[in-house]
């Protein structure tokens, strides 16, 4: 099993904007995640996950560089995330990952830090 931060030295720049795109297209005809969204163009908020994601797993530090560190509860914090949006973001973050199709023990990787982070965020 790979440790989280060899992920991005797998799946590099192409497996995580493959991740997020399926992720943004899905969350696109969301009732309860597409609110939590202002912007009318959803590319922004993707590009910033990914980035994320990126430095996450082992990538470069690109997030932290132009946003500083990644204060996810506090970034989240104006959203109400209870368990049906931790739900929902899980779940189609986990329908992304299986359609990118990457190796079993990658996505095992991924899949857990995705579910304990949905967690962690949950504020409601």
């Amino acid at each position: 099993m790979p440790e989280p931060t060899e992920i991005f030295g797998i799946i590099g720049t192409a497996g995580f904007e493959k991740l997020v795109a399926g992720f943004y297209r899905r969350v696109a005809e969301d009732d309860i995640l597409r609110p939590m969204y202002p912007e009318e163009d959803l590319a922004p908020a993707a590009r910033r996950l990914q980035l994320f994601l990126q430095q996450f797993f082992g990538g470069p530090t690109t997030y932290s560089q132009e946003r500083g560190h990644p204060r996810l509860r506090a970034r989240h914090m104006p959203f109400t995330i209870d368990q049906a949006a931790r739900d929902r973001w899980f779940n189609h973050m986990n329908a992304s990952l299986e359609e990118a199709d990457f190796a079993p023990e990658v996505a095992a990787v991924i899949r857990d830090y995705f579910d304990n982070a949905a967690t962690f965020l949950m504020n409601r």
